[in-house]
């Protein structure tokens, strides 16, 4: 998130106090119309620099996910408000030679931290140049048990990847959210399909949240695809929405600016849906699983049956 009173010039505790204030009148907008589980958008702390590659000044918002400003932050309203906050940081873990990681806590109603989650899969196409600053997560696909139900965090670019959503399915999600940070240009077309697709196959309720507006930095960057430099990402386009595991899902945000979108969920639909169309017990996860080990081996031959008369 970049705010306008304080851009992307302005030192990094600028930039972040005032995403903080933007971001406190959001939580709060949500817990009073009834929220009980608030997701933030992907990496919210900063604005979206990993376009540019540069380390610094950018590191500077990374943050150990415990004690880190918006994990304290995200405590207190959590604490206050009585809601189970998810809030997507950029982590510096120190007990591990101070690695980056793009990560998502979770905290509970009590203000306490319940857990956390790592980005699996990291984009490397167009100016998602996100790999110069970490890798693939480690934490597996974890489902957090909370007060208001078994809740999941698909970190962004991990949308693209069925079997992603798929294993959150199989730990017992009953909500997965996508905080995401993606633009006009790149994935628009796919945003309103994917995580509907993804609640209807996994039979759990998805939240899709994106950030909005268009970023500049000070110095001009390139991806190598032969563009001409540039000093903005391109146009964040919004539109977070939720989707229920019966196909059906609510009105989104508009494209062009934030706000608060509050989807009101019977997690009974997630044992209906499954009792109706029996997704899960009719499908074949060992013969799957031969497959992908199969697949995995330097020795695997694709099954294809050759037309003779080829």
């Amino acid at each position: 998130m970049c705010i306008r009173d304080s851009p992307t010039t302005a030192p990094i505790k600028d930039q972040y106090k005032a995403i903080e204030a933007r971001v406190e009148k959001l939580i709060i907008a949500a817990a009073t119309a009834g929220a009980n589980v608030i997701c933030l958008q992907e990496a919210w702390t900063g604005p979206f620099f990993y376009c540019t590659r540069e380390k610094r000044p950018w590191l500077e918002f990374a943050e150990d996910a415990k004690e880190g400003p918006s994990v304290v932050f995200c405590r207190r309203l959590a604490r206050k408000y009585g809601v189970v906050i998810v809030s997507p940081i950029l982590e510096r873990d120190s007990a591990h030679g101070d690695t980056i990681w793009n990560t998502a806590v979770v905290i509970s109603h009590s203000g306490e931290v319940i857990g956390k989650h790592r980005k699996n899969h990291i984009p490397r196409v167009g100016d998602f140049n996100e790999s110069t600053y970490y890798f693939e997560g480690n934490t597996g696909h974890p489902v957090f048990e909370t007060k208001f139900g078994k809740i999941a965090i698909n970190i962004c670019y991990g949308r693209h990847h069925p079997l992603n959503w798929m294993m959150f399915g199989l730990n017992g999600a009953e909500i997965v959210f996508n905080p995401s940070a993606t633009v006009g240009g790149l994935s628009e077309p796919l945003w309103a399909i994917e995580g509907r697709n993804a609640s209807i196959a996994n039979t759990y309720f998805v939240g899709s949240i994106n950030r909005v507006g268009t970023e500049s930095f000070p110095n001009a960057f390139t991806s190598g695809d032969g563009q001409p430099a540039h000093t903005d990402f391109g146009q964040f386009y919004g539109s977070s929405y939720c989707a229920n595991p019966d196909g059906s899902r609510c009105p989104g945000l508009p494209r062009n600016r934030d706000g608060v979108l509050v989807h009101e969920v019977d997690l009974n639909m997630c044992r209906a849906v499954k009792d109706k169309w029996t997704l899960q017990m009719t499908a074949r996860y060992e013969m799957y699983a031969e497959g992908l080990a199969k697949y995995i081996t330097p020795e695997f031959q694709p099954q294809v049956i050759r037309d003779p008369s080829l």
